[in-house]
């Protein structure tokens, strides 16, 4: 059985050791939306580090290959998610595609790329879940192409309540490696952050609104 806790704990310390994830719970980042954020992740360095990405791409293949057995299919979000989805299918020895977040404006006008059949059980591999809506989308595409999308998997989530209640509505299975509780856990334990500094940063995904304010 896949021990998530592990997965958890040890995505979290490498997407640390990294830099791929900062915190500053007392100089947060601003978000597009305008939402001040103690945290910042970017996956794609991920790629840069072939033990770290083999590690993500194991550990998807190890989740996969135990909760979802017949997948036929891994599809990558574009684009952060295509590198992750490609090592995850050369792994399984599975095909796989991937998903623009809408379709192309010429040519032959496609949002997926790569072939994705009806009737086929599809894997949605994402490097990181803010509120949920571009995965959720993706998810959509495949189930427009007559498949059907079993899960999404990400590296990361924010754990957020928005993207919880997204992927509820949706009726779209999330599933991530890592997640924001465990990397804060690890922060603490390593010095990273000061633990009198945890409430505050849990505060945050409880009301991101209201965080700095």
């Amino acid at each position: 059985m896949v021990n998530i806790n592990s997965i958890a704990k040890q995505v979290a310390e490498s997407l640390l050791e990294i830099g791929a994830v900062a915190l500053r719970p007392h100089q947060p980042f601003i978000w597009t939306s305008g939402i001040k954020s103690p945290i910042y992740c970017d996956n794609r360095l991920t790629m840069s580090y072939p033990e770290i990405r083999d590690l993500i791409a194991e550990s998807f293949a190890t989740v996969i290959r135990e909760s979802y057995p017949d997948t036929e299919v891994i599809a990558g979000t574009a684009t952060a998610g295509i590198p992750h989805a490609a090592f995850v299918a050369q792994k399984l020895g599975l095909p796989m595609a991937y998903i623009r977040d809408k379709a192309k404006g010429h040519g032959k006008e496609n949002q997926i790329e790569g072939l994705i059949k009806a009737g086929q059980k599809v894997i949605v591999i994402e490097d990181l879940i803010s509120t949920g809506g571009s995965s959720i989308k993706a998810a959509q595409a495949v189930r427009e192409a007559g498949a059907d999308p079993q899960a999404v998997l990400a590296i990361f989530s924010y754990q957020l309540d928005k993207a919880v209640n997204a992927f509820a509505e949706a009726g779209v299975p999330l599933q991530t490696l890592s997640n924001y509780s465990a990397l804060i856990d690890v922060a603490v334990e390593r010095g990273v952050i000061k633990s009198e500094d945890l409430e505050l940063l849990k505060s945050w995904r409880e009301d991101p609104s209201a965080f700095g304010n």
